[in-house]
């Protein structure tokens, strides 16, 4: 079996906890998501708590989008969040995602992490797809938002 982890972080000039409450809520994903433009037509659903552990996020979307749930099942406030990511379509899969905060001389060091296995037909998409290359782009843009995001805050 084949697994893979793609991770990116970035520098945000901001305190761990301006920028956690962005990542804890996934109302607030609107905002940041490098995926919200995907599929403007998207559905989205949120249930369980508002924020934290047991809110949960579910999308549906065009091809490009697909489907899926995102839970979030652990934080240690502030500084990370864990995330079960469940993609339904284009192909099943249950991606762990983590995001930790640390504190740094220019601001919080976020790094998002999503690891998964590759197996029946993610199996054979990895052989053509770099998943590094693939989803650490849309991460680096995804940052990059939030860092946008919590600069207008303070403004």
């Amino acid at each position: 079996m084949s697994t893979f982890e793609v991770t990116r972080s970035a520098v945000i000039p901001a305190p761990a906890e301006d920028i956690f409450p962005l990542v804890n809520n996934f109302h607030e994903w609107t905002k940041w998501s490098p995926w919200e433009a995907v599929d403007p037509a998207m559905e989205r659903s949120y249930s369980g708590s508002e924020s934290g552990i047991g809110a949960k996020y579910a999308w549906s979307g065009n091809r490009k989008a697909g489907s899926g749930t995102m839970e979030i099942v652990d934080i240690a406030e502030p500084r990370s969040i864990r995330i079960r990511l469940e993609f339904t379509k284009p192909f099943k899969a249950v991606n762990p995602t983590t995001f930790t905060f640390t504190p740094s001389a220019s601001g919080t060091d976020v790094t998002w992490t999503m690891t998964g296995e590759n197996k029946g037909l993610g199996k054979v998409f990895a052989l053509f797809m770099n998943m590094d290359k693939m989803v650490g782009a849309d991460f680096e843009k995804g940052l990059a938002s939030l860092a946008g995001v919590v600069a207008q805050r303070k403004a």
